[in-house]
């Protein structure tokens, strides 16, 4: 039995191009290709699968077959993944030191697999990780403390321009083995909420405010320093709390729409970078985070 077709890159980019714009026309204006040349990949990429992956309607309109559905969330997981070898290797050689500001929510969902392959591309570059709420981290990069900040999208400064890095809703989050989400009043374990602006926690504002608005009795059961403390009393059974589905650990589950907890709002990520930046360290770590949130959101809807 003959082995199978390695997939080509230009093939698949093509491909991802017709995917997400619906049409022939625009994926040839993109590549600067005609018509023609683009079905003929499509054509050739079909053929090395095996089986077609879209159809082609009346016009320059196309549908995606189930098969071209598959097709797609995998096809840029590989882009993404081929585009970060090129940039590797392609990599000028960068020494110094970037300072990074994340509030503590994102330190173990997103950061550990971006931070690491930065360190693979740039080894000579050095970055101090502060992590701290979003007001004071805002406060740290305008003093200079700070190249390059995350923050959640409520504090970004107005005369601030950020780059958006991720958007989706809040989950509720219980234990995988525990019921506490049935309990009345609700047991909540949430980041510690203060009255001072520098710890206002987003997410835990977005748990009472939701519930008040629906009528549901509950009780701050546990309140930690940090999302990752607040996990523990949930993983126990002894509460729920609130979180993206970007890093749950074992033992904690999302919420079901149908298990009675209301509805929790979007939630945005940004970055700002500072004033005066280290560069081009920042400038390089600016693109990994990019490419790493985008994996992120890559992952979530092939798992979909």
């Amino acid at each position: 039995m003959s082995m199978p077709h390695a997939l080509d890159a230009n093939l698949l980019r093509a491909f991802v191009l017709i995917a997400e714009g619906h049409s022939f026309t625009e994926a040839a204006e993109m590549v600067g290709r005609s018509q023609s040349a683009v079905s003929t990949q499509i054509k050739r990429l079909e053929e090395a699968l095996g089986q077609k992956v879209l159809n082609r309607s009346k016009g320059s309109d196309v549908e995606l077959l189930p098969q071209g559905e598959f097709l797609l969330a995998r096809a840029r997981q590989i882009l993404s993944l081929n585009d970060e070898v090129v940039a590797m290797f392609h990599a000028p050689a960068l020494a110094g030191t970037v300072r990074l500001g994340t509030p503590d929510d994102y330190t173990f969902g997103y950061l550990p697999p971006i931070l690491k392959r930065f360190a693979d591309i740039h080894p000579a570059v050095q970055v101090d990780v502060l992590s701290a709420p979003s007001n004071e981290l805002i406060e740290r990069l305008k003093e200079g403390e700070l190249d390059l900040t995350l923050i959640s999208e409520r504090h970004q400064p107005r005369d601030g321009a950020a780059i958006e890095l991720w958007r989706g809703p809040l989950v509720w989050v219980t234990s995988s083995r525990h019921a506490p989400h049935r309990l009345d009043p609700l047991p909540l374990a949430l980041a510690q909420i203060d009255t001072s602006a520098s710890r206002d926690c987003d997410w835990a504002r977005a748990a009472t405010t939701a519930l008040d608005r629906a009528g549901r009795r509950y009780r701050l059961a546990y309140s930690s320093g940090s999302q990752a403390g607040a996990h523990a009393p949930v993983l126990a059974g002894l509460a729920v709390t609130v979180s993206t589905l970007c890093w749950l650990p074992d033992g904690l589950r999302p919420v079901r729409d149908d298990e009675g907890l209301p509805p929790l709002p979007e939630f945005g990520i940004v970055m700002l970078k500072g004033q005066r930046p280290r560069q081009p360290m920042t400038d390089a770590l600016v693109a990994q985070i990019e490419a790493g949130f985008h994996l992120v959101g890559l992952s979530r809807a092939g798992a979909a």
